[in-house]
Formats: C-alpha cells, sequence, structure tokens
C-alpha cells in the first residue's frame, strides 16, 4: 500500500462521516462542482497514497523495507504532531492504552505492506492488505448480500495465493498481516476517537510509532549506509503517503457523502497496481488482474447496499 499505511486522516473521516452522512456541504458544495472537486481531491490522494508507496520502493535496494519504512514514520510522525498537537501530559490510563496499542499497530501494518510490496508487488499487496477493512465492514453484517461479497473476496484470495513454484507465501503472508493491522487500526481508532478529542488520540500513536524506529532505522542506516537519493525517496513516502491524503480526504469529505467516499476507496488496489506497473515495472498476471477486479467489487456493492449502514474504515494506510 499501503500505505496502511495516513494515520491521522482516518480518524477525522470517520467522525466527518458519521456526522455528515450525505448532507450537502456549505454554499452546494455538494452539487456539481462541489462533488467534482471532491472525486478530484479523492483520486489524488488515492494516487498519492500510492506513488508515494512506489518511490519509497524505490529504496528497498539501498536500505531495505525496514530502513525505508523508519524514515517514512519518523517524516510522518513530525507532520501529524504538528498537526494534531496532542497534550499527552493530560491523557489519563483508560486514553493511553488504545494509544499506545494503536502505535504498535501503525509501526507493524507499515512494516509488514513494506515487505510485503518488496516481495509480491504493490499492487497485490496493497489489495490483500484492502481485505482488513473490507473483514471489518461485512463482520457486522448479517445481510445475504454481504455474505455473498465475503465470499467473492475469500475466492479471490485464493486465486491470488494459488500454489505454484514462483508463489511467495511469505510475501502473502504479510500482505494479510497487513490486511490484520488495518482491521485493527479501524477498531481501534474507534476507541481513540471516543476518548480523546480531535486528532491527538492518533497524532500521538503516530509520534510514538515513530519513536519506536529510531532504533530499528539506526541500526539499518549503519548496516546499509544510505544514499541521498534513497532518503529523498523514503522522505517523500513519508510526505505523499501521509501528509497529502490527509489534507485531500479532510477536504473531499466536505464536498461528498461519505458513502460514496467509501466507494470510491475500492480505487485504491487499482491504483496500486498500475502505478506499480508504471513506476516499479511491477505486471501482474491476468488472474491477479482478476481477483483485484473481484475484491475491488466485492467492496464496492457492499458500500452501495448498505444504506445508511455506518462506514467501517477509513482511507488507505499510510
Amino acid at each position: 500500500m499501503g500505505v496502511p499505511p495516513g494515520m491521522l486522516r482516518r480518524m477525522k473521516m470517520s467522525v466527518r462521516a458519521r456526522r455528515a452522512g450525505g448532507t450537502r456541504a456549505p454554499g452546494g458544495a455538494s452539487g456539481g462542482s462541489g462533488r467534482l472537486a471532491g472525486v478530484a481531491m479523492m483520486f489524488g490522494s488515492g494516487l498519492s497514497n500510492q506513488v508515494g508507496a512506489a518511490t519509497g520502493a524505490l529504496a528497498f535496494p539501498v536500505i531495505g523495507p525496514a530502513g525505508v519504512v523508519a524514515v517514512r514514520q519518523w517524516v510522518a510522525g513530525a507532520v501529524l504532531l504538528a498537526v494534531g498537537r496532542p497534550r499527552v501530559r493530560s491523557f489519563t490510563w483508560r486514553q493511553w492504552w488504545p494509544v499506545l496499542s494503536l502505535a504498535v499497530v501503525f509501526a507493524t501494518m507499515n512494516l509488514s505492506l513494506y515487505t510485503a510490496i518488496d516481495r509480491i508487488g504493490l499492487g497485490l499487496a496493497v489489495t490483500l492488505e484492502f481485505l482488513g477493512p473490507l473483514a471489518v465492514a461485512l463482520a457486522a453484517s448479517r445481510r445475504a448480500v454481504d455474505l455473498g461479497c465475503a465470499l467473492i473476496a475469500g475466492a479471490a484470495v485464493v486465486v491470488l495465493a494459488r500454489p505454484q513454484p514462483t508463489t511467495d507465501y511469505p510475501g502473502i503472508a504479510l500482505g494479510l498481516l497487513a490486511a490484520v493491522c488495518w482491521a485493527s487500526y479501524i477498531l481501534l481508532n474507534r476507541t481513540v476517537g471516543s476518548r480523546l478529542p480531535g486528532a491527538q488520540g492518533s497524532a500521538a500513536a503516530a509520534g510514538l510509532s515513530a519513536l519506536l524506529y529510531i532504533p530499528v532505522g539506526v541500526t539499518v542506516l549503519i548496516h546499509h549506509p544510505p544514499t541521498m537519493g534513497a532518503l529523498g525517496y523514503a522522505a517523500t513516502a513519508g510526505v505523499l503517503s501521509s501528509a497529502v491524503p490527509f489534507l485531500a480526504d479532510l477536504l473531499a469529505l466536505r464536498r461528498i457523502p461519505a458513502r460514496f467516499f467509501g466507494v470510491f476507496m475500492s480505487v485504491n488496489p487499482v491504483l496500486a497496481a498500475l502505478v506499480g506497473l508504471v513506476i516499479l515495472d511491477q505486471t501482474p498476471h491476468v488472474t491477479e488482474w482478476l481477483a483485484i477486479a473481484a475484491i475491488v467489487t466485492a467492496n464496492t456493492v457492499s458500500v452501495l447496499t448498505a444504506g445508511r449502514r455506518p462506514s467501517a474504515g477509513g482511507s488507505v494506510p499510510g
């Protein structure tokens, strides 16, 4: 991916989504021009997220996935702390434990996703990670259509993991681990959002995640001396996959219904596959394209038929 991994934006998006629903923005922004602007912002957000992940992957040969994630976490943590401004001294233990858990999830999610990207390619890694929010949404439902969507998504994963001499099972496992982390992020973020005001919880978790990567990053960079180009790629990933999507998503949700935002999330695995093809020269097989299409379709059908059911997810992790 994802990213997962932009961290801060997902909490604000879920809050705005529940409050705004399909309401019209001030000044008629949800009308023609406003909705077009929202679509453009969503597309820019998704594209930025995937280009950021692909750009970070360009540094893998020099500092590896762990080195890229460390630099990316440092940059993202600094940006999100500046935006969220958490008042950590006032946090109680009831507020701290979900924040600490969220920090561990951030750290695990991005490392597993980037390592999966290194092994199985951007498109497949992000598609597998995308199963996380889809699973959360489907688990809360008792509708037959959602059961059908779950079966379609499960069949697609079987296709992606079909036994072959060249099948990279560790890479697939890491992609699925990233999916579990994204699902955990959604559930933890709900708790954090209910116990801390604004974006303080996600910002604090991002900062702690950045701290966790100091010993990892220092060790990796000592053993694999980075070039300026590699550091630039990793830092760019932090900006493109965190800061840019965060701002774009917040602005987009002022112009479009939250449900439409959920549908547009489905474009991310497709964008990831296309960006991986253009930037990283990673070409999915026909069966892999079909599996990606099946998972995207399952999410789209589930969201479109959900009526007023609250959205379970957020944007692509960063």
